[in-house]
């Protein structure tokens, strides 16, 4: 557990991406790797998405971690692990989905916005809390949460943009999770797109 989220700390970004089948889902996941994404937290309100995480699991290459988001229950945090997840992450705090993490023995995220709800996350077993929706105060917010909480991992998420993301980190986060400004096509665009924007995200953090 603990190598993982230090591999989440070093990759500073977890892309967070949604697709329509398995196919889509590793043509997105190889064009953000080759722009320098090594972790990608896909979500379980797509339909499919336990096939998607378990074909996903199998396909993947080593370097890239697998992670399954939106989980607000017990039994879909056990059925994500089943099926390969190596991270969990809910947009709020559910003691259930904690336990299931720790008796699975992978990292879990659970979401928090408030002081109180960021200490609660952490009190009940968070390897990391998601501070979640980041975009809606920006980063003078995540600093704020950081000065009274500096032994607390905040990884800040919802309308982070590719040009802000630095401004997080420097604010005290130890990753971003960076969704739809990252992963999402617009009518046209190609995967080569994508890498591109995965490679000015990672110049930005310069990493």
């Amino acid at each position: 557990m603990n190598e993982t989220v230090t591999r989440i700390r070093d990759a500073r970004v977890v892309a967070v991406l949604r697709a329509s089948s398995p196919e889509e889902l590793m043509e997105v996941a190889g064009a953000l790797r080759e722009g320098g994404i090594r972790c990608l937290e896909f979500t379980m309100t797509t339909p499919g998405a336990l096939e998607m995480i378990r074909h996903a699991s199998c396909e993947l290459d080593e370097d890239v971690l697998l992670g399954a988001g939106t989980i607000l229950t017990g039994e879909a945090a056990e059925a994500a692990v089943e099926a390969g997840a190596r991270f969990l992450v809910s947009p709020a705090l559910k003691i259930e989905v904690v336990e299931a993490a720790r008796r699975r023995g992978v990292p879990v995220m659970p979401g928090a916005f408030t002081p109180s709800e960021a200490l609660a996350a952490w009190d009940a077993g968070a390897d990391v809390v998601k501070i979640f929706p980041a975009g809606q105060l920006g980063p003078s917010y995540l600093k704020d949460l950081h000065g009274p909480f500096p032994d607390i991992p905040l990884m800040p998420t919802g309308g982070i943009g590719i040009d802000d993301a630095a401004a997080y980190l420097q604010a005290g986060a130890v990753a971003v999770g960076v969704g739809g400004n990252l992963t999402r096509r617009a009518a046209g665009e190609s995967l080569s797109d994508l890498t591109d924007r995965a490679r000015q995200l990672m110049k930005n953090l310069r990493l």
